[in-house]
């Protein structure tokens, strides 16, 4: 009998770093536009705004994800080295210490050894790497996949509000790029949350419930600033 498993964790990496920028350019530029916007400034003014808003972010965003994804790679690396070195002057000692994870994870002993024996002969570092040090091709780090996610869904997430405010009547900007905006994260939660097999209506609220804080605290400011005659 056939037994198909469709398991999600290979998603992990170029889902969160799509998500967070397609989430951080709705929210942000949604926010930064309301604030804006709250001020009574014109619509040109607000547009500009939000297209700055847009290029700063889509940047910031490639930025840091490159920088803190290659921090991740250069650490998995210097382990991998370090392990490498430790098997080729250290066998019998890394043999043991790979067996005995085996045993905590319930194999009997002398399974357990047969098995770090085995699976060390066929490739003894990369065993070493997913067992000892958690690292698998699945999750390791991508800086420039991450990078270009991040940068490009943020640049299609800040667009968005953008767009709303070419067909919105001014003096309706604050509400209507608000009450869209929350729409489009909870469309993109829900989404994220139904390709990352997690529930669909739990990730909407929680992305929505952030939204509506910023841009009601962005508000707050804008209107503070009143740029009205």
């Amino acid at each position: 009998m056939r037994h198909d498993e469709n398991h999600r964790t290979h998603r992990i990496g170029w889902l969160r770093a799509a998500v967070l920028g397609a989430n951080d350019g709705i929210i942000s530029t949604a926010s930064l536009v309301v604030g804006v916007a709250a001020a009574h400034a014109s619509r040109d003014s607000v547009l500009v705004a939000g297209v700055a808003g847009l290029v700063a972010g889509a940047m910031s965003m490639a930025t840091g994800e490159y920088v803190s994804v290659s921090s991740q790679a250069d650490t998995e690396q210097a382990d991998l080295a370090r392990e490498r070195t430790e098997l080729a002057t250290q066998p019998a000692a890394e043999h043991a210490e790979l067996a005995a994870i085996y045993v905590a994870r319930g194999l009997a002993p002398a399974l357990a050894d047969e098995v770090a024996r085995q699976l060390t002969a066929h490739d003894a570092l990369g065993t070493h790497a997913r067992d000892e040090l958690g690292i698998s091709e699945t999750v390791s780090a991508n800086p420039v996949q991450a990078a270009l996610d991040s940068a490009g869904t943020f640049t299609v997430g800040a667009a968005l509000p953008l767009l709303v405010i070419l067909v919105s009547p001014e003096r309706w900007l604050v509400w209507t790029v608000s009450l869209t905006s929350l729409l489009f994260l909870a469309a993109l939660g829900g989404l994220a949350a139904y390709v990352g097999g997690s529930g669909v209506l739990k990730a909407a609220a929680r992305v929505t419930f952030w939204g509506v804080l910023a841009m009601a605290l962005t508000a707050i400011v804008g209107a503070f600033f009143n740029v009205s005659p």
